[in-house]
């Protein structure tokens, strides 16, 4: 096992607006989709598209037949989404033998997409706020090199997630949305922490709205995190660590949904870290694959393969 993903499952609601409503109001979008989404699945399967290399090229067929070193620890709904939703993620390679399946309602995100391709979401967290500490345990992390965390969890699970990673001998890797405060118990354990502009504003008080601003929060937050990533939508994504700091400039795309984008991002840099690679190259994949990902509509359905984001990088 290579990369070990704990964190949320969810089925998205997405409707298309002409643009969002102010509060109070009341638009009428388009059909709503349901797409697979959560952020833990999102990063689990942007990890394993990203070791699986290619799209399978047979109807019905399976992502990698044996497998492709993720493994996937959260909790689903004992109902039509959750069964869902495990299914896509096993189709795609990934072990589920720790997403349980469990008496609560399966998480719901609920997606307004603009024209310009900008999202807002509500969650309801549903099972995903089920998943404990104590149902966690170090055998579920033997193996891994890499460990990825998000927020959508129970704060104290994530922590807990950690400390396994940790002693697992791991690094771990936290996404830190939804943005909320951070607590030195879990801190002490990160590795990598990634974070976005409105994440990085939660944990700072400072907007980083340009890549200079971002490197001197990144140097900041690298006070207590070994390494820093403050991704900036159409302006890249900056990094500070033990290697030196820098700024990845984006990859020119036409957006149509930026929901997958920043998960594409987490699952390439993951898996570009499992790999060895440094800290540099790893975040121009992890930018590459966002950038792809914007280009399609919903979030597990836009996540890009690894021989599509290669092709990218050698053009």
């Amino acid at each position: 096992m290579s990369i070990v993903v704990v964190g949320s499952i969810n089925m998205d609601l997405v409707v298309r607006v002409k643009r969002h409503p102010l509060p109070g109001e009341t638009l009428l979008g388009s059909d709503y989709e349901t797409h697979h989404g959560g952020k833990g699945a999102n990063q689990a399967v942007a990890a394993a598209r990203m070791l699986g290399r290619a799209a399978p090229t047979t109807k019905g067929a399976s992502a990698v037949a044996q497998g492709t070193g993720v493994r996937m620890i959260g909790r689903v709904g004992q109902d039509e989404f959750g069964n869902q939703l495990r299914n896509a993620l096993k189709r795609e390679g990934i072990n589920v033998n720790a997403t349980i399946p469990i008496a609560a309602p399966t998480g719901v995100a609920f997606i307004a997409v603009n024209e310009e391709g900008q999202n807002t979401i509500i969650v309801s967290p549903g099972a995903n706020h089920r998943l404990r500490p104590e149902n966690l345990s170090s055998a579920e992390f033997e193996g891994a090199r890499v460990v990825v965390l998000q927020l959508e969890i129970p704060l104290d699970t994530v922590r807990r997630a950690a400390e396994l990673g940790r002693q697992a001998g791991a690094r771990v890797v936290l996404n830190a949305a939804p943005a909320q405060k951070l607590p030195d118990k879990l801190i002490e354990y990160v590795d990598i922490l990634v974070v976005n502009e409105s994440e990085a504003l939660g944990l700072t008080g400072v907007l980083p709205d340009s890549p200079e601003m971002a490197l001197e929060v990144a140097k900041v937050l690298s006070e207590k995190t070994p390494t820093v990533v403050i991704t900036l939508g159409e302006q890249g994504a900056v990094w500070v660590g033990p290697e030196g700091w820098g700024h990845q400039p984006v990859f020119k795309v036409e957006a149509v949904d930026s929901t997958g984008a920043g998960d594409a991002f987490i699952g390439a840099l993951a898996t570009a870290i499992c790999e060895g690679k440094t800290l540099p190259q790893a975040v121009r994949l992890g930018c590459v694959a966002g950038a792809l990902a914007a280009t399609r509509v919903g979030a597990q359905a836009s996540l890009p393969w690894r021989d599509d984001v290669n092709a990218r990088l050698e053009s």
